[in-house]
């Protein structure tokens, strides 16, 4: 039994979703998001709720059930809240720095490294030249976007020199001793 297929959405006030068969658009303050999900899955709205039932108790419906109730979760939470990742940068000389809607980052390269946003709901802000923030309505797209930025120069074990995410630990390693 998916406990988190069968536990309803609450819809804001704010947010309008329309339900044509398998596909759902919802829009709200931040902006819209659409999405295409399995034809099996029945998406219902009742009483300001999104509900979603499943056809039968086999593996792949109970399997569809949870993911479709999340992602359609994580819309309605992308278009009124929206999401971030944030990112630290460490070692000497490394920095971020934004030019336009673009982030640059110097991180040990003979050539600072540009990144674009990949779609126009991703916005970059640099509080300080060692931390990045990646803000968007879309879940999966700002997750990408801060994959790639790590991507350039990941973390190594040594000195911890390198990209990462804010809450992630890097496991350090001793080095050769003298």
């Amino acid at each position: 039994m998916s406990r988190i297929g069968r536990t309803p959405i609450n819809k804001p006030d704010d947010v309008e979703v329309s339900i044509e068969g398998s596909d759902v658009s919802v829009k709200g303050p931040r902006g819209r998001l659409e999405g295409k999900f399995s034809p099996e899955m029945e998406i219902l709205i009742e009483d300001d709720q999104i509900v979603v039932r499943r056809p039968t108790d086999r593996s792949e419906h109970r399997s569809l059930h949870g993911l479709t109730r999340t992602l359609i979760a994580n819309m309605v939470h992308g278009v009124t809240e929206g999401f971030e990742r944030r990112l630290e940068i460490n070692g000497v000389g490394y920095r971020a720095q934004l030019k336009g809607r673009d982030l640059e980052l110097a991180v040990g390269y003979s050539h600072p490294v540009l990144i674009s946003p990949a779609s126009n709901d991703i916005v970059f802000e640099v509080p300080k030249p060692t931390q990045v923030i990646v803000k968007g309505i879309d879940k999966q797209a700002v997750g990408q976007m801060a994959a790639e930025i790590r991507a350039v120069r990941p973390p190594e074990p040594y000195k911890g020199k390198g990209i990462k995410y804010e809450e992630e630990h890097i496991r350090r390693k001793v080095g050769k001793r003298a």
